[in-house]
C-alpha cells in the first residue's frame, strides 16, 4: 500500500536503528511531541530497540490531555442543560471533570453525542433551530482550521443556535515552556508532522536558535520516527540547532496558507491554561471578540467556573518530561484506563493510556 508498507519495512528500520547506534556518542534526551507518535513508538516497541544513548520523553502534544479541567467542568455545566445538543469527539467523552465526565451527564438525560466532525454539528444545528448545538472545540493547530470552519458555516448560513467551547492550543509556546523550565532535560525535539503539514516550521525556526535544541517534523510511522530520531541524533552530535524536516511528503516550509488564513479570521491568539502545566502566555486560540455570538462560554455564562486538579495525578509532569507515566504511584492502580484519574490515561493519545496498553509498567 502506497505510503503504508513502506514505512514499515522491518529492513529498513533495522538500518536506520544501526544508523542511530553509529552515529551516537553520547547520550541524548529527545521529546517526542505528539501523543501519536508516543503510541506509534510504545506499539513498535522502538523505545526498546533504540541504544541505551537515547532517551525518548514524552510531550505535550495530546491536546484532550492538556485540556484543563475548568474547560470540561464548564463543557459538563453547559452538556446538562435540556436546551443544549452537546456534540464532541469521542474521545472527548470520559475525560474526568472534578464530579463527572459526558458519559455520565448523557446517563443522566442530558443530549450528548458524538460527532467525527465539526460539520455534523453545524448540521444538527441547522436542522434542530429551537435546541442549542455546542461543540466542544479542542486540539493543536491541526483540528482548529476544521473548527473554525464550523463557525464560518453557521455564519454564513445565520444560524444563532450554534457555538462552540474553545480550548485550542499552540505547540510553539509549550515547546518554549519546556525549554526555559529550570528542570528542562530535552535537548532536541521530534515535532508533531501534522502540525506542521498545517503550520509549516518558520515558527520553529527562532526557537531551535535560542535554546540550541534541533527540532524535526516527523511523521508517525516507524520508518518516520526512527529517521526523525536519526536526523535529531545527527543534529545534536554536529551542535546543528536548526530546523530538519523529515516529513517531506506531507510538510512545506509555508505549511497550509488556505488552512492558516481561515484559523486567522475566526481565532485570535490567546493565553491558554494546560491541564496539569498551568498558564502558558500566548499558547491558545480563541473566537475573536467580533464572533462572541459563537462563543459557548459567554452565551451560556460559565466563565466563572473554576478548578483545581487533583493532587495524585502527575500528568504535568509526564506532559513535561519530567516523569514517566509508570513513575506514578498510581499508574495501574487507582488510575487505569476504566478508572482514570486525568486525561492521560483516557485519552487514545495519552502517554499514560500507551504505557497501559503496551505493558510498559517497571520498564521505563
Amino acid at each position: 500500500m502506497k505510503y503504508l508498507d513502506e514505512y514499515r519495512d522491518p529492513a529498513l528500520a533495522r538500518r536506520l536503528l544501526d544508523e542511530i547506534q553509529r552515529t551516537a556518542t553520547q547520550p541524548w534526551v529527545i521529546m517526542e511531541i505528539c501523543g501519536g507518535q508516543t503510541h506509534s513508538i510504545l506499539r513498535n516497541g522502538i523505545d526498546q530497540l533504540l541504544p541505551e544513548t537515547i532517551e525518548l520523553v514524552h510531550g505535550p502534544g495530546c491536546p484532550v490531555c492538556v485540556t484543563p479541567l475548568e474547560t470540561i467542568d464548564r463543557a459538563l455545566a453547559i452538556a446538562a442543560r435540556p436546551e443544549v445538543i452537546f456534540t464532541s469527539f469521542g474521545d472527548m467523552l470520559r475525560v474526568p471533570g472534578t464530579r463527572d465526565d459526558l458519559f455520565r451527564v448523557k446517563s443522566r438525560g442530558g443530549d450528548v453525542r458524538m460527532v467525527y466532525s465539526p460539520l455534523e454539528a453545524v448540521h444538527l444545528a441547522r436542522e434542530n433551530p429551537q435546541r442549542e448545538v455546542v461543540f466542544l472545540a479542542v486540539g493543536f493547530e491541526t483540528t482548529a482550521p476544521g473548527n473554525a470552519m464550523a463557525i464560518q458555516q453557521a455564519r454564513a448560513e445565520g444560524l444563532e443556535n450554534f457555538s462552540e467551547i474553545v480550548s485550542h492550543v499552540l505547540v510553539p509556546p509549550a515547546m518554549e515552556a519546556i525549554l526555559s523550565s529550570p528542570t528542562n532535560r530535552v535537548q532536541g525535539f521530534l515535532a508533531a508532522g501534522h502540525v506542521c503539514a498545517i503550520m509549516g516550521w518558520k515558527e520553529y525556526e527562532p526557537i531551535a536558535a535560542k535554546y540550541g535544541v534541533p527540532i524535526v517534523p516527523t511523521g508517525f510511522e516507524p520508518i518516520d520516527i526512527l529517521d526523525g530520531i536519526l536526523k535529531t541524533v545527527q543534529a545534536l552530535e554536529a551542535g546543528d540547532a536548526t530546523v530538519h524536516n523529515a516529513y517531506l511528503r506531507a510538510v512545506k516550509e509555508q505549511g497550509n496558507p488556505a488552512a492558516r488564513t481561515v484559523v486567522d479570521a475566526i481565532y485570535e491568539v490567546c493565553d491558554r491554561k494546560w491541564r496539569g502545566i498551568g498558564t502558558i502566555p500566548g499558547s491558545g486560540l480563541r473566537i475573536r471578540d467580533e464572533l462572541a455570538a459563537f462563543d459557548a462560554e459567554k452565551k451560556f455564562d460559565v466563565g466563572g467556573i473554576s478548578t483545581e486538579e487533583p493532587a495524585v495525578c502527575i500528568a504535568g509532569e509526564i506532559l513535561q518530561g519530567l516523569k514517566k507515566p509508570d513513575e506514578c504511584p498510581a499508574f495501574g492502580k487507582e488510575c487505569t484506563p476504566t478508572h482514570p484519574l486525568g486525561a492521560t490515561m483516557v485519552s487514545s493519545e495519552g502517554a499514560c493510556a500507551a504505557y497501559f496498553r503496551y505493558s510498559r509498567k517497571g520498564l521505563s
